[in-house]
């Protein structure tokens, strides 16, 4: 079982944003992604964070349990993506139909179980994410 603690973090929004995903297993950190983009908003880089962690994943031929404090990404994936598809993805006004699009292929390609963390709590995988997330900003943004 892989764990994966993903975060996306935005300066402004839209603005500069950083994306992470901690791959957790038995309690102990195997592996972690990050990146940038410069003009982004935090929804993006909170659904770039699933889908990289998930990407990572792939060498480890693992079950995983994404953690995510994104109410919008944990609902979006588990509930309204249904809604989405039946309608050809044309319900409402889907935002980031993009990267919705990506995350429900590569997830059609593994288990995942999805759960949602408070984000700010204390727990240690998801502040890892955060920080891993806000520090690709500091390091490009100037």
């Amino acid at each position: 079982m892989i764990e994966i603690f993903c975060d996306g973090a935005c300066s402004k929004n839209p603005g500069p944003g950083g994306w992470a995903a901690v791959l957790v297993q038995n309690s102990k950190v195997v592996s972690s992604v990050s990146g940038y983009e410069k003009h982004t908003t935090n929804n993006r880089m909170e659904l770039i964070g699933a889908i990289e962690g998930i990407i990572a994943t792939s060498k480890f031929n693992s079950e995983i349990t994404i953690f995510t404090d994104s109410i919008y990404v944990k609902d979006g994936i588990t509930k309204w993506i249904y809604a989405w598809k039946k309608t050809n993805w044309k319900n409402g006004q889907v935002k980031n139909i993009d990267l919705w699009m990506r995350l429900s292929e590569i997830t059609n390609k593994v288990k995942v179980k999805w759960e949602w963390v408070k984000g700010h709590s204390g727990n240690q995988y998801n502040e890892m994410a955060d920080s891993l997330a806000r520090e690709q900003i500091k390091l490009h943004y100037k």
